[in-house]
């Protein structure tokens, strides 16, 4: 009868540990379920990030080597991909923006996206269309011209957040005398840290922040 019973009280400990296993594989796969499915969510997250209004008021107020600069990012065609609108201009004078881009974005790798940029067939066409991205409706994709070398390769980083830059002297430019241009960025939530320089042909710089780069803060 002893015997018995330490057989019945072994098998259910064994029992125990058995489920406790189980319990842990469970655990385990739910958790492995949940990385892939955020991993697979990268591109959605990017474009969250990146989509808004954004201003650089606060860095320009406490330091005269900025300006104050509006950033608009907002998406369009949701039914062709990941693709948002850009309008960039001084605060002050926003009805005439200096910058206006189209974006798309893609993913390139496991953990890597590219920003594709864009220009536009006729910018002023477009100007304020931010606020009703409908209006890109009659716009066909086809009909923008390619930045050859200027996409932005960007690498999400363990707390989430996504940086990178253009490569080497591949993005052309003509601005002010300017040979090519480099952006570095960093997109995180609530905050876009973006840096664009121009360079002569002897790698001088001859625009863009020397200090380093806009803090675009998103608006509520």
């Amino acid at each position: 009868m002893k015997y018995l019973n330490l057989l019945v009280r072994r098998c259910y400990r064994a029992c125990n540990l058995n489920l406790a296993l189980l319990a842990l594989l469970a655990l385990s796969a739910c958790s492995s379920t949940r990385n892939v499915a955020g991993a697979g969510n990268g591109l959605g997250a990017l474009q969250s990030m990146m989509a808004g209004t954004f201003s650089s008021a606060e860095q320009a107020a406490r330091d005269s080597a900025f300006y104050d600069i509006t950033l608009h990012m907002y998406p369009i065609w949701p039914d062709k991909g990941h693709w948002l609108y850009v309008e960039q201009a001084v605060t002050a004078m926003q009805e005439r923006p200096y910058r206006q881009r189209i974006y798309k974005l893609e993913q390139a790798g496991p953990g890597i996206f590219k920003s594709i940029v864009y220009t536009l067939p006729d910018p002023e066409a477009f100007i304020g269309a931010w606020k009703a991205p409908s209006r890109f409706e009659g716009l066909a994709p086809e009909a923008l011209q390619l930045r050859k070398g200027c996409a932005v390769v960007l690498e999400r980083q363990p707390d989430g957040s996504f940086s990178g830059s253009t490569k080497g002297r591949e993005c052309e430019s003509n601005l002010r005398g300017a040979s090519f241009a480099t952006s570095r960025v960093l997109i995180k939530d609530g905050l876009i840290v973006s840096w664009d320089q121009g360079f002569n042909s002897e790698g001088k710089q001859v625009w863009g922040a020397e200090k380093g780069g806009y803090e675009f803060r998103k608006q509520k």
